[in-house]
């Protein structure tokens, strides 16, 4: 389990508050001025509890990651077909969150400012499923690639994303010698 480090409540409330300027008007709109106004104080106050923007980001992505991961374990919890439920789970979170899931994806993660553990965790039932870290890293680009094409609404009309959605978790459920590294 990843240990979480005490956070006062002003710290909450200002990561909330960024968290919904995020998800209600993107990234261009997460500002410290902008959360600052949304809290009804002057953007310097924010330095007394968070250094920088990219602390606020990074706390922004952590929450992002603790909820998938608790997504993606719930899903695949039980499930008569695993992959299929984790791919639902990503693609579910995606679309629920489509600019959490793009700071969280988009740019070099801040790896040096998550709880260690977290990434991990979050990976750990693709991990599961694919067998290897090779083949997860691969699914996960799969993944990753298909739902950012659909976020940006880059496939046409034609029927033919479901089928390759399950053209691409049937290649990752099969099982092949050279998939170790």
């Amino acid at each position: 389990m990843v240990e979480k480090a005490a956070v006062s409540p002003r710290v909450t409330e200002i990561v909330t508050a960024g968290r919904e300027l995020l998800e209600t008007e993107g990234a261009e709109a997460l500002t410290m001025r902008r959360v600052a106004d949304r809290l009804g104080i002057k953007a310097p106050s924010l330095y007394k509890h968070l250094p920088d923007k990219a602390a606020l980001e990074a706390a922004i992505i952590t929450g992002g990651f603790e909820e998938a991961a608790t997504a993606f374990e719930a899903a695949t919890e039980g499930a008569a077909d695993p992959l299929h439920a984790l791919v639902r789970a990503f693609r579910n979170f995606a679309v629920d969150h489509p600019h959490l899931y793009r700071l969280m994806t988009e740019r070099p993660l801040p790896r040096d400012r998550l709880p260690e553990g977290l990434e991990a965790r979050t990976a750990a039932p693709l991990l599961r499923l694919t067998g290897s870290p090779t083949r997860a890293r691969a699914a996960w680009a799969f993944i990753h690639g298909m739902i950012i094409l659909e976020l940006n609404d880059r496939f046409p009309a034609d029927g033919m994303t479901e089928h390759a959605w399950e053209s691409g978790i049937a290649a990752f459920a099969a099982t092949t010698p050279a998939d170790t590294p």
